[in-house]
């Protein structure tokens, strides 16, 4: 087998900047250093070299010392709404080949208005949807309560409460003037899907076009090969639910996250089973994703169960034990090292690395 040597690109929690007047969770989605050791480890593990590099402002200078024959990405950036797409576009600039999505994709996926757009367009279920810039603007007629209020541009169920579910305009105002002044950036409002929460995990990449769209045709073939699923993981809130508002928050996502439910395989008929994977790889493709990602659903209670795509991330989690795409992986038989090193290898597939 060949070896490389791999720069593993990361964003540490504890190298985030200090900054005044930030909410709690402004760093939520930056990796611990027991992630990032694990991540190094399963890599030696595959056979290969590797050499870890923060992904800050040094990361331009650094990679022209080291020179990596490729770099693992896990970066999410510090500053700005296409945070997750700055690393990436650095290593384009110096032609370095890499793991994940590329620039395009990693822009979009973080612009969550943007993501439900291109979903919408492409006739792929999502829950309707108004932005605001402004806290009176008025509610477009179409959208009916409850609400659900979130930041456009954070991951890791940041700015995600028990408040944000909101049943009348005085709740609505609120949680959108909050958004407004801790995050600095436009609320994003969705109609409230209640239901089951699951995620689907994707590893690989498209050999054939999946088809974008749902057929009219419900006999006609769902293409998607090259992909891998993961089974679907369903999350429970378990005593906790009352009190986080049956919302999988920040706190839940990261407070909690050794306490919470998880059920994988989610049990579903092998019909859900089927429907959410052709809608993770369509979103997969209409999004531009590459080697990895993970796409969230919200089955709703009043429509007989019927999926909703909420996002689709294309720089999951790797926490052993802890993230969503490992404990699936886990599910499938596919250890931590394994799992990893699987993403390494897509990537390398696709320059022609091996």
């Amino acid at each position: 087998m060949k070896r490389f040597h791999v720069a593993l690109l990361a964003n540490l929690k504890k190298n985030a900047p200090a900054l005044p007047n930030v909410p709690d969770d402004y760093w939520a989605d930056l990796d611990s250093e027991s992630t990032v050791e694990a991540i190094a480890e399963a890599l030696r593990h595959g056979g290969h070299r590797v050499t870890f590099l923060e992904g800050d402002v040094t990361l331009y200078d650094r990679l022209r010392e080291v020179r990596p024959d490729i770099c693992f990405n896990i970066c999410e950036g510090h500053f700005g709404d296409s945070r997750e797409a700055q690393v990436p576009a650095i290593l384009e600039m110096l032609r370095l080949p890499y793991t994940g999505s590329k620039v395009l994709t990693q822009a979009l996926a973080l612009d969550k208005p943007m993501t439900k757009r291109i979903l919408t367009y492409h006739d792929l279920p999502t829950p309707l949807f108004q932005v605001f810039e402004r806290v009176d603007e008025p509610l477009d007629p179409t959208l009916t309560f409850p609400l659900f209020v979130k930041p456009s541009h954070q991951g890791t169920g940041m700015g995600i409460s028990a408040q944000s579910t909101v049943h009348n305009e005085a709740e609505l105002r609120t949680q959108i003037a909050q958004i407004l002044t801790e995050y600095h950036e436009p609320a994003l409002v969705e109609k409230f899907i209640g239901g089951r929460e699951l995620t689907v995990g994707i590893v690989g990449n498209l050999t054939r076009p999946v088809a974008r769209r749902i057929p009219d045709d419900e006999e006609a073939p769902r293409i998607y090969h090259g992909l891998r699923f993961l089974p679907p993981l369903e999350i429970g809130l378990g005593r906790y639910a009352e009190e986080e508002g049956g919302v999988y928050t920040h706190r839940a996502k990261v407070d909690l996250a050794e306490e919470l439910t998880y059920t994988c395989p989610a049990h579903l008929s092998q019909e859900q089973v089927d429907e959410l994977e052709w809608l993770a790889a369509a979103t997969f493709r209409v999004l531009g994703c590459l080697d990895v990602a993970r796409v969230d659903f919200r089955l709703d209670e009043t429509d007989g169960d019927r999926p909703y795509i909420l996002e689709i991330n294309p720089l999951p989690g790797l926490s052993p034990g802890i993230s969503d795409l490992v404990i699936e992986a886990e599910a499938a038989g596919i250890g931590h090292s394994e799992l990893v090193n699987t993403i390494l290898n897509e990537a390398l597939k696709r320059y022609g690395m091996i």
